[in-house]
């Protein structure tokens, strides 16, 4: 009778071990297969939730199929106590698997709403924007000045909710006045800047910042960024350039940035300054000479006058030899990049080609071929005032 026991207890057993392994390797294919989701979420993690009410929540929505499987994987995977806060983008038929890495590698959130303060070279924009999850494309809701007397609903609402996220967008070629001019009026950073940074020395990017964050922490972001870009830039430079310190280098670079917008011939206008300096002649170049009016404060809102290009500065680069003392603004990499291994050319002129300056600069090796294209210019500008 022992016999026969032991034999059904062995069978049952057996049994319950086959049944335990299909569960368990069902379980394994609803956490690793595709995912039930139809259509992309965005996921909102709050500080100080847990994995918990993110199940509930993502079941609630209909992105897993097993709450308790997602815990139990998080559990396993030892990435129960990673949880971070944030919003995150949950892709259509994403895995449990592939979710829990989303919420738990870290970095910035990528959906949900964000405020981009965007500082411009003429202007500065606040924009209230949202993504919007089916097509994983930013909608703007709100966009306004800083300083305007209406201030957008929508803005006011996320300024006070704790989920929105903050960007600073930084754009090439900006004088460090106008970066800490457009920062103070940012009313989700605190604090005071003490100095005003050196010229050239904020690096054009965008900067995920948090509400209450210093604006002189975010300058020093900035320097340390710029920092780091050129001595990556002048640690990989091309022989041979006229000039022999970093300092000299982002003082050409930012040169160049307010010469063109265009990536395309960059190298080229670095190329002409090259060629200039050694072959001793002067840059000739207005931007640096608007910059010694207005030392960086701002536009000069009208032409250089015949008395401001005679007039001798340190920056008037039509009358000194070699190049201006410091930067005339902050140089974006792709000039700094351009000024440490410029295009080998015989350029040392560049006028614009039309009246667009998307259109670029013409290029010439000697004055001839300068002045025929100078011509060009001037037929089309007198072609466009007689219109």
């Amino acid at each position: 009778m022992w016999r026969n026991i032991a034999s059904t207890a062995l069978s049952l057993a057996v049994v319950l071990l086959i049944v335990l392994g299909g569960l368990v390797a069902w379980g394994q294919r609803q956490y690793v297969g595709p995912g039930p989701l139809q259509t992309a979420i965005c996921l909102q993690v709050n500080p100080g939730s847990n994995f918990s009410r993110v199940s509930d929540e993502l079941a609630g929505q209909g992105a897993i199929s097993s709450a308790p499987i997602f815990r139990i994987g998080a559990e396993y995977s030892g990435k129960s106590q990673s949880l971070k806060a944030g919003s995150f983008l949950v892709p259509e038929n994403a895995s449990m698997a592939q979710i829990i890495d989303i919420v738990t590698r870290g970095g910035a959130s990528t959906c949900g709403t964000e405020i981009v303060y965007r500082i411009g070279v003429r202007a500065t924009a606040v924009q209230v924007r949202e993504l919007d999850p089916a097509t994983e494309r930013f909608v703007t809701r709100a966009e306004f000045a800083p300083g305007d007397v209406q201030i957008p609903a929508d803005y006011m609402r996320l300024r006070a909710a704790a989920d929105t996220r903050y960007r600073i967008a930084m754009a090439e070629g900006l004088t460090s006045w106008q970066v800490v001019e457009a920062l103070k009026a940012a009313d989700f950073l605190a604090g005071e800047i003490d100095t005003l940074p050196p010229e050239g020395m904020l690096a054009p990017d965008s900067y995920e910042v948090r509400s209450g964050d210093t604006r002189a922490d975010v300058i020093a972001r900035m320097v340390a960024a710029q920092e780091t870009r050129l001595a990556e830039a002048w640690a990989n430079r091309a022989d041979g350039l006229p000039y022999g310190t970093p300092q000299e280098a982002l003082v050409m670079a930012s040169i160049i940035e307010k010469e063109t917008g265009l990536a395309t011939e960059r190298r080229e206008v670095a190329s002409v300054f090259v060629n200039r300096l050694e072959r001793g002649m002067k840059l000739q170049t207005d931007p640096t000479v608007i910059y010694g009016i207005t030392r960086g404060q701002g536009a000069l809102g009208r032409g250089l006058r015949q008395s401001e290009l005679r007039s001798e500065t340190p920056y008037n680069t039509y009358v000194i030899d070699g190049l201006p003392p410091t930067p005339i603004a902050s140089p974006g990499p792709a000039s700094i990049e351009a000024a440490l291994d410029p295009a080998t050319t015989d350029y040392i002129f560049f006028v614009a080609k039309t009246l667009d300056p998307a259109d670029g600069h013409a290029f010439a090796a000697t004055l001839e071929a300068h002045n025929r294209n100078v011509a060009a210019l001037r037929a089309l500008e007198a072609a466009q005032a007689n219109q």
